[in-house]
């Protein structure tokens, strides 16, 4: 009975150990491969800078209704109560038309700013999968992880790194 069971624990680890000798495994850095990879640079820059563009906007309507918040608050005594009605309706309308401003440029999932996301980041994401597969094929890996997103990876041997393989396909052009 106690060769049996010694036999069959050997098996079993023999059997384990070959499983994994046939099993590749490689992973990339997905950070940075967007932060080297000329046309994600890109896009992110032309994202920035619409984002930059509409904070730009957000802060001058803010500033303005500040202004007149203030101009208000000076003025206030001295108005009819008609007019102190219609100021501070202004003011709430002012303070609304900021919020979905912010909403429709920010505002997730579909606020412009995402949309512009993907519009800008798609293209260059599905090169870059492309170029994964392909380096993974050549590789012949059965899996390739992304060190850089949700995955958490405790240990990785650096003989598996495909990231600067990735990036060097990506710069030759060749998806």
């Amino acid at each position: 009975m106690k060769k049996l069971l010694i036999f069959s624990l050997a098996m079993f680890l023999g059997m384990n150990v070959f499983a994994q000798k046939r099993l590749k495994i490689g992973y990339v850095n997905s950070q940075a491969i967007l932060l080297q990879f000329s046309e994600a640079i890109k896009a992110q820059s032309d994202l920035d800078a619409l984002a930059k563009k509409w904070q730009t906007q957000i802060d001058s309507m803010t500033k303005d209704l500040q202004n007149q918040y203030a101009k208000f608050q000076q003025q206030g005594a001295t108005m009819t109560p008609a007019k102190q009605k219609q100021v501070q309706q202004s003011l709430v309308e002012m303070d609304q038309k900021i919020n979905q401003f912010r909403q429709a440029k920010f505002g997730q999932p579909n606020g412009e700013y995402f949309t512009k996301q993907e519009e800008l980041l798609g293209p260059v994401k599905a090169k870059i999968l492309k170029a994964i597969k392909a380096v993974a094929h050549e590789e012949k890996m059965n899996f390739v992880f992304d060190k850089s997103g949700d995955v958490l990876l405790l240990y990785a041997d650096d003989q598996y790194d495909i990231t600067y393989k990735v990036l060097d396909r990506l710069k030759r052009g060749k998806y």
